[in-house]
């Protein structure tokens, strides 16, 4: 297991270069999730169920044994909800990740079945699943998303 997280912190840190230094980042600097507004909820919910559900799970529980490679060597789809890492990133890294997908965001081929939605799914439609998701957190991760994404857009 240490070899795992050695592996995603080097993924998850080279990512964070990237995005620090991309010009997607300057383009997308002023993302912000709406999760209290509730027709922008409805719709991520329903884009959601049509788009995210069959690998993250209807109840955003994502796939067993999330943090283990299959015998192809990916990771299985992570939960969205508490118990996941989704709220460890600011609005702006989950929109991109979503929108572009992981090997845009680090520069290189990395294995992963998550597609990018660029041409699936509207700007709009991404910000609207991602504010669903931020939705059904409880109200101290929230907080602590909230203040993740104060970080980010201080520096």
């Amino acid at each position: 297991m240490p070899v795992f997280f050695s592996a995603l912190g080097v993924v998850l840190v080279g990512a964070l270069i990237y995005y620090l230094s991309s010009p997607a980042n300057q383009a997308e600097a002023n993302i912000a999730l709406k999760h209290k507004d509730a027709a922008v909820v409805d719709l991520g919910r329903a884009v959601y169920a049509e788009n995210c559900a069959s690998c993250h799970g209807g109840a955003l529980e994502g796939q067993a044994n999330w943090q283990q490679r299959d015998a192809d060597g990916y990771l299985r789809a992570p939960p969205h909800d508490e118990t996941g890492h989704t709220w460890h990133h600011p609005d702006s890294y989950l929109f991109l990740m979503t929108k572009y997908g992981i090997e845009e965001m680090i520069g290189k081929s990395y294995p992963n079945n998550m597609p990018a939605y660029e041409d699936k799914l509207t700007d709009e439609e991404i910000l609207a699943v991602l504010s669903y998701i931020k939705s059904t957190w409880s109200g101290r991760i929230q907080s602590q998303h909230d203040q993740i994404n104060a970080r980010a857009k201080a520096q």
